[in-house]
């Protein structure tokens, strides 16, 4: 079975994961500290225990915590950062980023990229918090259970000030609040700020598909990731007119007829010609 070389840059984790082989004769043989702990049973089996270090699975995909940590402590803007996979909602797990900013703090969006040049997306976290400091328990260590829960209902302002405006808009808005268990959704919120993740844009290419009657695939939503940028596409390469919908035409509203002193009781033996001219004296004008 080969072995991996180590980490990608990150020499002092490598040399703290790939150790010497005590096992093995040969020259430069290694092992790989898994962080499984297991121990034997009185039959000779091995009882897996649980982990000593934070690598966690997340959407099928084996992740180290703390490669994200020291990725992000290597942005300029952070002083300290801890991550971890919380389960808020039963059965959806999210990686969440908690950061001590430096001044003057960085954005989000700025975080986000720099994780993007380094990780995969599977790693890049759902939410960022912003704290003043990590919570520490007696120890000295950072009390993981003691961090808050992510408010993904805090959404930059700007984004908030341009609901949907069309039917199309307001469509993909109601899919995401319901896939991302969120409030309302402005038209520049980007999906991944707002706790998305690759799952989640299956589900939501599913009810689009759906709803529209059109196919879209995987990396059209992963390219157009807010409701404005995925509406102009949708528009422009599926033909789906997503203009503004017209206001209600004004009514026209009636003048009052003048009185007029002819007008009376009229008998019943007059012709219909005559009702006929009498409704054309009295047409409304408009």
């Amino acid at each position: 079975m080969g072995l991996a070389r180590g980490y990608h840059l990150e020499p002092e984790l490598s040399a703290t994961k790939f150790t010497p082989d005590p096992f093995s004769g040969a020259t430069g043989s290694r092992l790989y500290r898994t962080g499984d702990l297991a121990r034997y049973r009185p039959d000779g089996q091995v009882e897996f225990i649980g982990r000593h270090d934070h690598q966690v699975k997340v959407r099928g995909f084996r992740i180290e915590l703390g490669e994200i940590e020291n990725v992000l402590k290597k942005h300029g803007g952070v002083t300290e950062a801890a991550v971890v996979v919380r389960e808020d909602a039963p059965g959806d797990k999210r990686i969440a980023a908690y950061v001590v900013p430096a001044e003057p703090a960085p954005e989000v969006t700025e975080l986000r990229s720099h994780l993007q040049l380094n990780l995969p997306e599977y790693m890049i976290p759902s939410a960022f918090v912003m704290l003043k400091e990590l919570p520490l328990n007696a120890n000295g260590k950072i009390d993981r259970s003691a961090l808050p829960r992510p408010d993904l209902s805090q959404r930059p302002a700007a984004s908030q000030e341009v609901p949907p405006r069309t039917s199309h808009e307001r469509t993909l808005a109601a899919i995401w609040e319901d896939v991302l268990h969120v409030g309302k959704v402005g038209v520049n919120d980007n999906f991944f700020e707002l706790g998305g993740h690759s799952l989640l844009i299956v589900e939501v290419r599913a009810k689009l598909q759906q709803i529209l009657g059109q196919d879209i695939s995987i990396a059209e939503l992963f390219q157009y990731p807010t409701i404005s940028s995925l509406g102009r596409y949708l528009e422009r390469q599926l033909g789906i007119k997503l203009e503004p919908e017209e206001e209600e035409a004004p009514r026209q509203r009636l003048r009052p007829r003048r009185a007029n002193p002819r007008e009376r009781s009229i008998p019943a033996r007059r012709s219909a010609r005559k009702f006929k001219e009498e409704d054309k004296e009295y047409e409304p004008q408009l």
